[in-house]
């Protein structure tokens, strides 16, 4: 499940995430769901404010300092690795 908790710091994050506007220039296209069970694989988010319950903590910041670039998109079947990444399963464990 891809729990995602938007971090305050660069420092408490796990992964820094750039939004690209272009699906072309992004790693990761991503899905924002409405609930736990919605939320398989690193494509599918859920985000949530609590830190306990997250799987992933990010931090949103430029292209230049992200190690991951993502886009949201507006179905499921998009969401998924575009290119090949360390990150791969980071989001999700």
């Amino acid at each position: 499940m891809a729990r995602i908790y938007q971090a305050a710091t660069m420092g408490e994050a796990h992964v820094r995430v750039a939004l690209v506007a272009e699906r072309g220039l992004a790693d990761l296209l991503v899905h924002r769901v409405n609930s736990f069970g919605l939320a398989v694989g690193d494509g599918l988010w859920f985000i949530t404010r609590d830190k306990q319950e997250a799987t992933a903590w990010v931090f949103f910041t430029s292209i230049g300092m992200a190690e991951v670039k993502i886009c949201f998109v507006d179905s499921y079947a998009e969401a998924g690795w575009q290119t090949f990444s360390r990150y791969k399963g980071r989001f999700a464990h």
